[in-house]
């Protein structure tokens, strides 16, 4: 029986001498992979009592929506700056040169609502930690952190520190 992680492909060196670059993309060209992967972060959410799912642009969208579908949920985007149509509100956070900005539509998020977050990846944690932030500023509750992997050598977890967060695969380092 194969496992999540035998589906991901590792490419040493990229983008830079060191890393160990995990790449999604074969999990989603199998599509017996990418069954597995959506099977496995769903049995996180067993049992648990939320309203919504959201997802990080764009992997979060890629993992997120079968989730939602198959757990008769609605879907919320967590987008770039510019590119939601409606009003938004919006978290700007640090990257390792420079910054970002998210964006959620103002009404996506009913007050007290509870909402699962998804993305791939955990590494720093920062993206997540502002789709966080935009949640809480329309009142929802975040529930959950749900990742397909966790780089561990960058400790996001540890900055999440205050949210239920899980990950199918962990990777140590980078």
């Amino acid at each position: 029986m194969k496992k999540v992680e035998d589906y991901v492909r590792t490419i040493p060196n990229f983008p830079e001498e060191g890393i160990m670059f995990r790449d999604i993309t074969t999990v989603l060209q199998d599509a017996d992979g990418f069954q597995l992967a959506i099977d496995e972060m769903q049995k996180f959410l067993e049992g648990m009592d939320f309203d919504v799912i959201a997802g990080t642009e764009s992997r979060g969208f890629i993992f997120g929506t079968p989730l939602a579908y198959n757990l008769h949920k609605p879907f919320v985007l967590v987008r770039k700056k510019g590119k939601l149509p409606a009003e938004t509100v919006e978290e700007t956070y640090d990257l390792e040169y420079g910054s970002a900005t998210i964006e959620m539509h103002k009404d996506a998020i009913k007050p007290g609502q509870k909402v699962v977050l998804v993305d791939d990846l955990i590494a720093t944690g920062g993206t997540i930690e502002a789709a966080a932030h935009l949640v809480e500023k329309l009142g929802g509750e975040v529930v959950k952190m749900l990742f397909l992997m966790e780089l561990e050598g960058l400790h996001g977890r540890e900055r999440l520190g205050k949210y239920d967060v899980s990950a199918v695969i962990s990777y140590p380092g980078k």
